[in-house]
């Protein structure tokens, strides 16, 4: 394990906010390791986010209608990479650099297991009654195979 690593949970946190804040302080230099990603929250009706997600899957490009593209992950670690990556700025050393300092996992290393985690209190949920969808089962409806 490193030294000087903040290890979050993710379990119940909503995955947007989470990676607002978890962006924001990769760019001030820390290293994050997110632990339970398949437990981060999706806030909408499950139907919806589904099919906000097919959505994206479904895309094809312009050059070459046949292929189809922009390829988004289906894990979910990967899913929650791709949000925080969304967050930091884009073709810059400095944006490379601080998604270079993130490590995402689905449930919990063994390294990791006896080590203090955080909880993020900004991205715990508000209102209860707002409708969720964890990221495990989102990945899950659509294609990812544990």
């Amino acid at each position: 394990m490193q030294k000087n690593v903040v290890v979050i949970d993710a379990e119940g946190l909503i995955l947007g906010r989470l990676a607002s804040i978890v962006a924001k302080r990769l760019l001030y230099g820390e290293r994050i390791v997110i632990v339970n990603a398949e437990k981060a929250l999706l806030s909408g009706k499950p139907l919806s986010v589904l099919a906000w997600y097919w959505d994206r899957l479904a895309k094809k490009t312009h050059y070459n209608p046949e292929k189809t593209g922009p390829k988004h992950p289906r894990r979910p670690d990967m899913i929650v990479k791709r949000a925080i990556r969304g967050m930091l700025p884009r073709k810059k050393p400095k944006g490379r650099n601080a998604l270079s300092r993130l490590r995402v996992y689905i449930g919990v290393p063994d390294e990791y297991k006896n080590v203090p985690k955080i909880k993020i209190a900004e991205a715990l949920p508000r209102n209860a009654r707002i409708k969720y969808l964890s990221v495990g089962e989102l990945a899950r409806r659509i294609g990812w195979s544990e």
